[in-house]
């Protein structure tokens, strides 16, 4: 098995940026060059805020950002019936309208700044893993009356264009997604932000934030960045950083494979472009790859894996759902740390402080990322309110090490009841 991560690897090696030295100046400091804070920088510089410093610890992309399935489609990690449930209809379908104004935002990005991202226009299929198709029936009618989400409701037969596995029954496809190379995305971004004139430091953990005057100080370990407002979107990378935060979010691993180059077996399998997951709580998804490779992942942990045990559990799904596949090579195994909030929604807001933050994403963070970035980029340089519904959430303690384990057995509650109904 190859060092690294697929991304990594077919994204090809890069010139690394600078770290800060010395004493930096800036209106708006970002802490993170993952997508959220990659979106708020670029979304500051699009509304005329032309000085804007960007911080990352290790390598733009380096967290979730960079590691994962490259999914880019609407909705949170919360389910959209409990969405609805708490903010009623109006504000519930706002706030999932953001998301889907935020793929169509990465379209733009996209085509604008020329990111050679492999985007694919394929969709995204939610396949039933369970032989009963109402609930499908009863989702599908349910976006169209709440979200005006328009999905297309696949009988077996017509996900056989998509998926030959017979694990699946009918599935609902989602036309407006497509996926992509998360990790050439958020190069992308990073270089479209440089020609903006914003500027992107690599290597600069932030040690500590201070007031400072009406504004703040970021200290790395060669530079104090003067900024008159902060924005950290560390994730579930942030350590020892903003306490507030960090107890707010739990750091939760989840893992991904890439199979060897599949030639025409894959599509054999998987004839369709569309990325797919299905209807299980500990759902898989995956999605075909331009050079025939199969990317996987799912499951999540607490516990972080080497790439040997993580090929090996995916190596176990993978072949339930397709067994023709079972003696495939994998080349690349990885695993992550996304950001879980305890009610499972983004936390987008601001501290006593005054610094700002987004982060709490849940595995489901390529558009609501984007929208974050969106909301905090317009509350800074047009003094625009934060979308209303955000700050019902906040920062909820999840208890260390008790929430961990907590969130762990909630996970395996749930396996086991999948496992139950089928």
């Amino acid at each position: 098995m190859r060092e690294g991560t697929y991304y990594a690897a077919s994204a090809g090696p890069i010139a690394p940026r600078p770290a800060p030295a010395g004493p930096i100046d800036t209106e708006v400091c970002v802490v993170g060059g993952g997508f959220a804070g990659l979106a708020t920088a670029l979304g500051l510089l699009e509304r005329g805020v032309r000085d804007v410093v960007v911080l990352e610890a290790e390598t733009i992309g380096h967290g979730a950002s960079g590691r994962n399935g490259g999914f880019v489609f609407g909705g949170f990690s919360l389910d959209c019936e409990k969405l609805l449930a708490q903010q009623g209809p109006q504000r519930a379908r706002a706030l999932y309208d953001l998301t889907r104004q935020a793929v169509a935002t990465i379209r733009r990005r996209i085509a604008e700044h020329r990111i050679d991202c492999d985007a694919v226009e394929g969709g995204v299929l939610l396949a039933n893993w369970f032989r009963d198709d109402t609930r499908l029936q009863r989702l599908q009618a349910f976006m169209a009356r709440a979200f005006d989400v328009h999905w297309q409701l696949l009988s077996p037969d017509e996900v056989g264009a998509y998926s030959r596995s017979k694990r699946y029954g009918g599935g609902l496809l989602e036309p407006d997604a497509f996926h992509f190379h998360p990790l050439k995305y958020a190069r992308g971004i990073a270089t479209a932000i440089e020609r903006a004139g914003g500027r992107v430091f690599e290597g600069a953990a932030v040690r500590r934030i201070d007031r400072d005057g009406a504004g703040h100080a970021a200290h790395t370990r060669d530079a104090v960045i003067r900024a008159r407002e902060v924005v950290v979107c560390g994730g579930g990378y942030l350590r020892g950083l903003v306490p507030a935060l960090e107890r707010a979010m739990l750091p939760i691993a989840t893992y991904v494979m890439a199979t060897e180059p599949l030639g025409d077996a894959l599509a054999r399998s998987i004839p369709g472009r569309a990325a797919i997951y299905d209807t299980r709580f500990s759902f898989d998804y995956y999605r075909p790859l331009p050079d025939t490779r199969l990317l996987w992942g799912g499951r999540i942990s607490i516990l972080q894996r080497d790439a040997a045990a993580i090929a090996r559990r995916l190596r176990q799904d993978l072949a339930k759902v397709y067994p023709e596949l079972h003696d495939a090579r994998i080349d690349y195994a990885w695993g992550g740390l996304m950001s879980y909030a305890r009610h499972q929604m983004p936390q987008i807001g601001r501290l006593e402080d005054g610094c700002w933050h987004a982060l709490g994403f849940g595995g489901h963070g390529v558009g609501p990322t984007t929208a974050a970035g969106e909301a905090i980029a317009a509350a800074i340089a047009q003094r625009e309110p934060l979308p209303a519904g955000f700050s019902d959430y906040g920062l909820p303690r999840v208890w260390g090490a008790a929430g961990l384990l907590a969130a762990q057995l909630q996970y395996n509650w749930f396996e086991f009841k999948d496992w139950l109904r089928e």
